[in-house]
């Protein structure tokens, strides 16, 4: 392990994934007001997409902005969470990468780790639940506080072995050992994460960390399906919302060489993602501001 004093920047990023921004804003001054270090470009990259990026993210946006940063993002990550490493990907078998019973995933959008998490999904081509943990959380902090015994991101619950973990390393570990049919993780993936993994959460300025507070605060009967892979930029826009309304879903990894691809085209007749699926209103969207529309207005407090 690792005994070097992380930088003050790194300590930054972190602190962004789990904090408000006003919160992260005020610890990174009284650091730097303590160690005498001068200001990260980063951070004032960031306070300045911020001033075109933040606020209600339900109001309209300013889409070139929204997909040039997470165009960027995706580049940040390339190649991870982009291809999924299954064989036989033109089988008939069109599930035969799920276990069982499908996995659960508390995570938030924005956090690095979580991110580590997702991408190596991708590669695999599993399909998992996901439960969306912003601060502010009513519902999905609780639950994990309740089956792991502390507050803290990603978590994984497998119900096919029992298992239940926290560390982004251990899960990705986990998840190849026991579903990568002897494969192992993308060359980087693990190791990449500290260097770069934090730069969607940058870049983004914080979209997917924090609950909307207009969110309804019960979750829908039935969970909403999403079509998409982790580096996908328009995906990760639709992936943000669904975790700032904390809505929990089903995330289809439909990556390059994806034997679930088969099942998009059916349910959408395109390969085009993300495409979500909603069974309490019975309906089906594929353009990425359609589906920011619809969620934050079906979903609101108000829509009740």
């Amino acid at each position: 392990m690792l005994s070097m004093h992380p930088p003050v920047s790194y300590q930054y990023f972190v602190l962004f994934s789990d904090y408000s921004l006003l919160s992260a804003i005020q610890h990174y001054f009284m650091e730097l007001k303590t160690n005498n270090s001068s200001i990260s470009c980063f951070f004032i990259f960031n306070i300045t997409l911020l001033t075109f990026q933040g606020g209600d993210p339900s109001q309209e946006r300013n889409d070139a902005l929204e997909v040039a940063t997470s165009s960027l993002s995706t580049l940040a990550r390339f190649p991870w969470g982009s291809k999924s490493l299954a064989e036989g990907s033109e089988s008939n078998d069109i599930t035969i990468s799920d276990p069982p019973i499908r996995m659960q995933l508390f995570e938030f959008e924005a956090c690095p780790f979580c991110r580590r998490v997702r991408e190596a999904l991708t590669e695999l081509d599993l399909s998992v639940e996901v439960y969306p943990c912003p601060k502010g959380s009513l519902r999905h902090r609780e639950m994990v506080r309740s089956f792991g015994g502390k507050e803290q991101f990603p978590f994984l619950i497998d119900p096919n072995s029992g298992i239940s973990m926290y560390e982004s390393g251990d899960i990705v570990k986990y998840l190849f050992k026991h579903y990568g049919k002897g494969r192992s993780p993308s060359t980087g993936l693990l190791e990449s994460t500290l260097f770069t993994g934090w730069m969607p959460t940058i870049l983004r300025a914080g979209r997917g960390m924090m609950l909307w507070d207009k969110a309804r605060r019960d979750p829908p009967p039935k969970k909403l399906e999403l079509f998409s892979y982790e580096n996908e930029p328009y995906s990760r826009i639709v992936r943000e919302a669904l975790c700032e309304l904390e809505l929990p879903y089903i995330l289809h990894n439909v990556g390059e060489g994806s034997q679930r691809m088969k099942l998009l085209l059916e349910a959408s007749g395109s390969k085009e993602v993300p495409y979500i699926i909603d069974p309490n209103t019975k309906t089906q969207l594929g353009d990425f501001k359609k589906i920011l529309s619809y969620l934050f207005s079906t979903y609101s407090a108000a829509a009740i």
